[in-house]
């Protein structure tokens, strides 16, 4: 089976060198990274590009500056893998990941998201349990109340991300609409209870941003109706 992955980048200059790097060590030759850069204009885009050169398998894309949904739905609709996984600019795979990720697809899984160890800036680990913290579980009723799906820690088929895009305007997140569809249509479902990578929460992270009570009421409505109709 072939990988991709999907990388939404912005402004990640800082970080991103060290993460390329953990994922093409983990990768096929016929395997995939695309990278969506929201700001194409900075210093990211000369690193990327500087790895795609000398290796076929990175490949850079503009992305539309719409932010980080758009981003990632850029850089999906470019992915040609059977599976796909998801990934944030300024994390760490850690060694085993893809290894571990793929046994589960190759058991039946359509949809897999593993733990993380939450780490600062520099990597040190703040807590080493990111499913303790979000209550990992695989209910549509508990995710739409509240998500416990985090994007850098999912991967999924070609075949649901077909069921899922174009992602519907106004959802909340991109991996919170793609954990829904799955759950909805019933679509085999597994949590890695495993640190799988380096979760870098820093204070300069794209996601993450506190909202208002109505902004949440809203973003459930808008997906709840989206989901009605598919």
């Amino acid at each position: 089976m072939k990988i991709s992955v999907a990388l939404a980048a912005y402004k990640g200059e800082k970080y991103i060198a060290e993460q390329i790097d953990s994922i093409l060590s983990q990768l096929g030759k016929d395997d995939e990274l695309i990278v969506s850069d929201d700001y194409p204009q900075g210093k990211t885009r000369a690193i990327v590009e500087n790895y795609a050169s000398k290796d076929a398998r990175v490949k850079y894309l503009e992305g539309e500056g719409k932010g980080v949904i758009k981003n990632f739905e850029n850089a999906l609709k470019a992915c040609r893998g059977d599976i796909i996984f998801l990934c944030d600019q300024d994390d760490v795979w850690l060694p085993d990941k893809v290894h571990t990720v793929m046994k589960e697809f190759a058991n039946g899984a359509q949809l897999v998201m593993h733990d993380a160890s939450i780490t600062d800036g520099a990597l040190n680990v703040t807590n080493p349990s990111c499913f303790s913290v979000h209550g990992a579980n695989t209910s549509i009723c508990k995710n739409l109340l509240k998500n416990t799906f985090v994007g850098c820690c999912m991967a999924f088929t070609k075949d649901l991300l077909s069921e899922t895009m174009p992602f519907p305007e106004g959802i909340a997140m991109h991996d919170w609409w793609i954990a829904l569809v799955a759950l909805k249509k019933n679509r085999k479902t597994v949590l890695i209870e495993k640190p799988l990578i380096l979760w870098r929460r820093h204070g300069e992270n794209v996601t993450g941003n506190k909202t208002t009570a109505m902004q949440k009421i809203t973003w459930r409505l808008k997906m709840l109706s989206a989901l009605v109709k598919i």
